[in-house]
């Protein structure tokens, strides 16, 4: 067994420094222009690809880690950067998450490569799973998927909201009902592929924060799908739909787990990943200024109650890290999260991030609120990770649950 530590080796250190460079070189630099366009960064993204940390490689060799910290050392470095335009970049990941987790070896070959394109002509993915009427209550989604069986093709339609990369995407990832009867374990998820008719770019949404971000509805009139676009295969899925029946019938109180959960499950400390790197960025600011700013005589850091405001940053920052880090030791150990570690890394690191940032603000005095500083935009970029990918107020109901079994 490997002696425990919470050292980075050789190579971790390598590539975190590598990624802080292209954050604090191309992308801080970049963040407010983005921010005010409200655009996707298309040539960020490009020049991500071209150095290799917008590709399948970069995130497989992270997602393969032994230790883990792979991936939540990439989200802290590039949303330290900046949370809008680092989610264009990892925005695809959440798709290619739901391909892993869900999709056959011959869909995940297929169709996570697709999601990136190349170098020379990048493209994105997106997962599409919220509904105007069902966002935290999956069980309420109306977006319907019909088996034709004389042709083999799925027929989906409905309205997807919130969709990062909606509608721009090369492939979307569609979360479907196939039998209303079962609630949520009665869905499933699908690939469309680039340029399939019926599937369209609906409302574009102009956000609070993560403004680089492109997040829009995507529309599905009668899109037609191969039955090989079915993530897992259809022996999977009426396999899994015939012991959801037999369970309602028994009266079974025994959970079954849906496409959709089974992606957020994993992505929740990458998440919290994400919100751990915009409040030490919103912290970083916040303890210079505090260092070099004068006041009656001598910097500000030397009134205990901006020092105490600080002391409290850092260990809550340190604190969310170390939450992160152990769910993501954990999956990759394999180790099941008995108490909802997942979704407590997500919850406390997202609180976190929204706090962090504006005692930021309240450091910085007049000079935070306006756009001059970056504080005002890492605020509003931080209120979202308490929102997407499950609520705060959802990783609580799901703590309780697992304190509960």
């Amino acid at each position: 067994m490997a002696e425990f530590t919470f050292e980075l080796n050789d190579d971790q250190k390598e590539v975190r420094d590598w990624l802080h460079g292209f954050a604090a070189d191309v992308m801080r630099p970049a963040a407010a222009e983005w921010d005010e366009r409200e655009e996707t960064p298309w040539p960020i993204i490009q020049e991500a690809a071209k150095l290799g940390i917008y590709s399948l490689d970069f995130y497989a060799q992270q997602f393969f880690d032994p230790t883990g910290l792979g991936v939540p050392m990439t989200m802290e470095e590039l949303f330290w950067g900046d949370a809008g335009i680092a989610l264009s970049i990892v925005g695809t990941g959440l798709a290619a998450v739901g391909v892993l987790a869900n999709g056959t070896e011959e869909q995940i070959g297929t169709w996570v490569p697709q999601m990136y394109g190349d170098a020379n002509d990048v493209k994105v993915a997106a997962f599409c799973s919220s509904e105007p009427d069902a966002g935290s209550d999956v069980a309420s989604m109306r977006t319907r998927a019909v088996y034709d069986e004389a042709k083999d093709e799925w027929v989906l339609n409905g309205t997807k909201t919130w969709a990062t990369n909606g509608g721009i995407a090369n492939v979307h990832v569609v979360v479907a009902v196939v039998d209303p009867e079962l609630g949520s374990k009665g869905h499933a998820s699908f690939i469309v592929p680039p340029h399939t008719p019926g599937l369209s770019q609906g409302q574009k949404f102009q956000k609070h924060g993560i403004r680089a971000s492109h997040t829009a509805e995507v529309v599905l009139e009668d899109v037609r799908v191969p039955g090989s676009c079915l993530l897992g295969g259809k022996d999977k899925l009426d396999e899994r739909l015939a012991r959801a029946r037999e369970k309602a019938k028994a009266g079974s109180g025994e959970r079954v787990k849906n496409a959709a959960m089974a992606t957020f499950e994993a992505s929740r400390p990458a998440v919290g990943a994400m919100a751990v790197g915009t409040a030490r960025a919103a912290y970083e600011v916040a303890l210079d200024y505090a260092k070099t700013r004068v006041q009656f005589g001598r910097p500000i850091i030397e009134n205990q109650g901006v020092a105490f405001q600080l002391a409290d940053m850092a260990t809550q920052i340190d604190a969310a890290r170390l939450l992160v880090w152990r769910a993501s030791w954990m999956a990759t150990a394999g180790k099941p999260f008995t108490k909802a570690e997942g979704s407590m890394s997500k919850l406390y690191a997202s609180e976190v991030a929204k706090t962090v940032t504006a005692q930021a603000i309240q450091i910085l005095g007049g000079n935070g609120y306006t756009r001059e500083y970056p504080v005002e935009r890492m605020h509003r970029d931080a209120a979202i990770y308490t929102i997407f990918e499950g609520t705060s107020e959802i990783q609580r109901m799901v703590i309780g649950r697992a304190l509960g079994k």
